[in-house]
């Protein structure tokens, strides 16, 4: 969604490739946050803004786009693949599908802070950390990504194959997503 990041494109009803399947956006996620700070250039968010609610036959997707994980401290979870056409609307568009993922420039935190309350990352861009480590506080530190890059170009080559038979279609956006909301993160309390 950083090629979209208005979600102009993108809202309720949009039909899209899910896990191997055909699927649609059926709301907003849970964790819909659009009023993040934004590259003044880009309207990229530095930090997670839109969540999707995503609806599908489980039966026809495929385990290869769908898997199990569990995170230390925070619980089962799903790595789900999912592709979105995009149409080329207008110039604006055109430029946001044409933002190199090596300029993006997330704040990143540190995952055992359990909270953005951690150390802010701001300075590392996303090519030092796919790279495997950065430097913080003049210390080597490991870093991974929660997604494959190499997977996303799969999903992308199979998201096509399904738009090209007509079973995706680049429609746009039947309803936008909200672009008002803010959440309210749960703070932990010790019990």
């Amino acid at each position: 969604m950083i090629k979209d990041p208005l979600l102009r494109t993108i809202g309720l009803g949009t039909r899209i490739f899910l896990c191997g399947a055909v699927g649609y956006v059926a709301w907003e996620g849970t964790q819909h946050n659009p009023s993040v700070e934004r590259d003044k250039g880009t309207n990229i968010p530095y930090s997670p803004s839109a969540t999707l609610a995503l609806i599908g036959d489980l039966k026809n997707m495929s385990a290869d786009y769908l898997r199990a994980a569990s995170f230390q401290g925070y619980g089962i979870t799903l790595f789900v693949g999912v592709g979105v056409p995009i149409p080329v609307l207008d110039e604006e568009l055109a430029a946001s599908l044409c933002v190199a993922t090596r300029i993006f420039t997330p704040r990143f935190w540190i995952t055992a802070c359990r909270k953005e309350s951690g150390p802010n990352l701001a300075g590392s861009v996303t090519p030092s950390c796919r790279s495997g480590e950065i430097e913080l506080e003049g210390k080597k530190v490991r870093t991974a990504s929660l997604s494959s890059y190499a997977k996303a170009r799969d999903i992308a080559a199979a998201a096509e194959k399904l738009d090209r038979s007509a079973q995706v279609l680049p429609a746009g956006a039947d309803t936008g997503n909200p672009d008002d909301r803010t959440i309210k993160p749960l703070d932990e309390t010790d019990l």
